[in-house]
């Protein structure tokens, strides 16, 4: 007998919205969340207009409070102005991704998702009317089995290695800084300026912090595994900008890259892949994180409708 209708491995924006969308449906979901805790970094930072519109239609978007809008944008760095259109989302910055991970935690728990934290998916088995995966627990080794298990666990997806999917595409070519900076009155650039070496981005992201991010051009995606450091990203900043911040404190830094991959299959049985463990490409503006927030608001009513005969 199933434990539950779906096991869903990761507790990111994918994995929460997967959830509540599959109790919206009817179906019973258990989350597996490796880590005991939230990260709490700020990461992505808002969303775009249609994971807005998705929220707004679920009722969530009063969760966030005020969130600030982003009437302007670019593609190709060619400038739209979305206030023209009636009655649009323009899309959402400046909430941390820590920030809609725990709406959407509270939203999916509400509607009565179970969410393990500190649980560790190490294994799947797979047969024709059900799925069972193994887990490394605080009280030791367990396992789970359900109808459906989706892998919403990120690029580096386990859930999508233990199913066999390839995950073919193109390597990096290119990596790019991000730091939230504390204390440092920075000009505003928050559609980003290109200068003659590269391009950068500063905004506002809470009282005395802003987040900035350096897109070298030609710079080489880093070697080795080590985090990158703030001395890196200051450096980077220095040389595109002449301006020095190496004294600077930091709440978060991080790196990115170019890659782009996608999954064979978003489907190998009873095993599914949502989100950055499905596909991958250049994160920026918030198009990763909405991106899987979208595959689940595409996926939970039909997998709902499946596991219940509704």
């Amino acid at each position: 007998m199933a434990d539950t209708d779906v096991i869903v491995v990761g507790a990111g924006p994918t994995g929460l919205t997967l959830a509540g969308e599959l109790r919206l449906g009817g179906a019973r979901v258990t989350v597996v969340e490796r880590l005991a805790e939230p990260t709490g970094q700020s990461r992505g930072l808002g969303f775009t207009a249609r994971a807005m519109e998705a929220f707004d239609q679920r009722g969530l978007l009063p969760r966030f409070g005020t969130p600030e809008t982003s009437p302007v944008g670019h593609f190709g760095g060619v400038r739209f102005d979305y206030t023209v259109l009636p009655g649009a989302h323009f899309g959402a910055r400046g909430i941390p991704q820590s920030r809609t991970e725990a709406v959407l935690e509270e939203w999916a728990v509400e509607l009565g998702a179970v969410v393990h934290r500190g649980w560790e998916f190490t294994g799947l088995e797979a047969g024709d009317s059900a799925v069972e995966i193994t887990v490394r627990t605080p009280e030791g080794p367990g396992r789970l089995r359900a109808a459906y298990l989706v892998g919403a666990d990120g690029g580096h997806s386990r859930v999508r290695e233990a199913a066999g999917i390839a995950f073919p595409g193109t390597p990096a070519a290119r990596v790019m800084y991000l730091a939230d900076v504390v204390g440092r009155k920075l000009r505003p650039r928050p559609l980003g300026e290109r200068l003659e070496h590269g391009m950068v981005m500063a905004a506002p992201l809470t009282d005395g912090v802003d987040r900035i991010i350096v897109c070298p051009d030609g710079a080489p995606p880093r070697e080795d595994a080590e985090p990158v450091t703030f001395a890196e990203v200051a450096d980077a900043w220095r040389r595109l900008t002449g301006e020095d911040i190496a004294d600077a404190d930091t709440e978060w830094v991080s790196s990115f890259t170019d890659a782009t991959r996608q999954a064979v299959t978003y489907r190998a049985g009873r095993v599914l892949l949502a989100g950055d463990a499905a596909h991958i490409h250049l994160p920026a503006g918030g198009q990763g994180m909405s991106t899987g927030i979208l595959d689940a608001v595409n996926l939970g009513w039909k997998l709902a409708a499946e596991v219940t005969g509704r």
